[in-house]
């Protein structure tokens, strides 16, 4: 399993991927930033540049989609202070959170990935210094967010997923899931 170490001389972030691994983040990335592009975060169009600018118009309401809403949770029990917050932050989260994931796809891709796999066998090496790696750890957090809320992923389910057949899509998105987060792990130990 590939995963992240710190370079002993450079001091830089680095791991190695198979192509189906690389490919694999670069379309759950791409999967995350369109998810968080498709639903509008300013709704109206603004006659004033300066409120455009600070985005004085967002979302008051929590999202509909349930990842969405797990990524964006209310930050209030008061529904008017969440509704509030909601509409001065929600715009910049999500701009802040797609840019994470396709920086995941653009440092993939830099690194060689191909557009299409097709039958060749790919290695792909990346290398991240500490600013890098650390938007790479915040995605994987959002991409982990989003496949639990997909999969309905519990505390203390791991039973059920033990359990269950490994023909059963749903085992195979958790396989990923938990990739993602040894993933998380490696790049955590190495950057400490």
């Amino acid at each position: 399993m590939s995963g992240f170490t710190r370079h002993r001389r450079s001091g830089r972030i680095i791991a190695t991927f198979s192509g189906f691994e690389a490919d694999l983040l670069r379309s759950l990335a791409s999967q995350l930033v369109e998810l968080l592009r498709n639903e509008a975060a300013a709704p109206r169009e603004h006659a004033d540049p300066l409120e455009a600018m600070l985005s004085f118009d967002g979302p008051t309401s929590e999202p509909d989609d349930p990842v969405l809403a797990r990524l964006f949770p209310s930050a209030y029990a008061d529904e008017e202070a969440a509704a509030e917050f909601r509409r001065f932050t929600e715009g910049t989260l999500r701009d802040g959170k797609a840019a994470g994931a396709a920086t995941i796809i653009d440092t993939l891709e830099d690194a060689g990935l191909p557009a299409q796999l097709g039958e060749q066998k790919v290695v792909i090496d990346v290398e991240l210094d500490e600013e890098a790696a650390l938007v790479w750890l915040k995605s994987f957090t959002d991409l982990r967010l989003a496949l639990a809320t997909r999969l309905e992923v519990e505390q203390d389910d791991d039973a059920f997923w033990r359990t269950l057949p490994e023909d059963d899509p749903r085992s195979q998105a958790h396989d990923i899931y938990e990739w993602i987060g040894a993933l998380q792990e490696t790049l955590v130990d190495a950057l400490h």
